[in-house]
């Protein structure tokens, strides 16, 4: 039997959860001759990897540093991708094409239906890296008015105000110092790195809002448990992982991705480290 291949890239890979969610989808989905793997890819190395793929691959996963690096090397994006110049879906068609999509904005805005935020006034956002360019995106879709973004630096104010330009989201910046004004807000997403959040876990308030952390390893998050303490609903970075990874199994394989299926499955390799 033939394998139809997919495969994760990024550089550093080895802690992926892609690999446990996507073949958990071909299990539940009975796709036996899918396979998913996970590939060590830097910038200087990703041309050589996409150009030798044959006809037995269906799609890619990328992780950073290959959001923006894999671009040209594809013959299209969806404009959700172009939206926010980042990729992490690829497709290869059958009649050789390389479609790339950007499963991350919609996943942000699928986590947050599902514990039942569908619209708010107002937003704000911790940090201001490529992943925070994303919940604008995704804020795009579901906040109606201001977002109020907390960054360490003039430059990091300016990229999220030319962000909030090009996604046709009102920003208005602070600096890092004044954060804990941000757990106030209807929705507070962060999106920096681990143990950055961790000094407002002792300001969080009663009847907090919702927090969408996009960190999975280590969780909860010093924040996260102290939101859900003081009453807040949490949505995690495993949620975000799930969701996004479900969209990308239905591009891949024209099937709809088994959320219950992936969870649990992420549950599990997270539960086991």
């Amino acid at each position: 039997m033939s394998r139809i291949r997919a495969a994760v890239l990024g550089s550093p890979i080895e802690h992926s959860l892609s690999p446990v969610l996507h073949r958990a989808a071909y299990q539940e989905l009975g796709l036996d001759d899918w396979s998913y793997d996970r590939f060590e890819i830097d910038e200087a190395a990703l041309p050589a990897f996409v150009g030798g793929l044959g006809p037995d691959w269906r799609g890619l996963s990328l992780t950073m540093p290959l959001k923006r690096a894999v671009i040209p090397l594809l013959d299209g994006i969806s404009d959700t991708a172009a939206s926010v110049e980042a990729v992490n879906t690829v497709v290869l068609t059958e009649d050789g094409r390389r479609l790339g999509d950007n499963t991350d904005i919609p996943g942000i805005v699928a986590a947050l239906h599902e514990r039942g935020v569908e619209k708010v006034p107002s937003a704000a956002v911790l940090g201001a890296g490529a992943t925070a360019s994303s919940a604008l995106a995704a804020l795009s879709r579901i906040c109606t008015g201001e977002v109020t973004a907390y960054v360490r630096s003039r430059a990091r104010a300016d990229e999220m105000h030319r962000w909030g330009e090009r996604l046709g989201v009102a920003v208005r910046t602070e600096d890092w110092s004044q954060a804990a004004g941000a757990l106030a807000a209807p929705l507070v997403i962060a999106t920096t790195p681990a143990g950055t959040t961790d000094s407002l876990a002792a300001s969080v308030p009663e009847g907090a809002g919702t927090l969408f952390d996009v960190l999975y390893d280590p969780w909860p998050t010093a924040l996260a448990a102290a939101w859900s303490e003081r009453g807040g609903k949490v949505v995690g970075g495993l949620d975000l992982l799930v969701h996004q990874a479900v969209l990308q199994v239905a591009q891949m394989t024209g099937r709809p991705g088994p959320l219950a299926a992936m969870r649990a499955a992420g549950e599990r390799a997270l539960a086991g480290r």
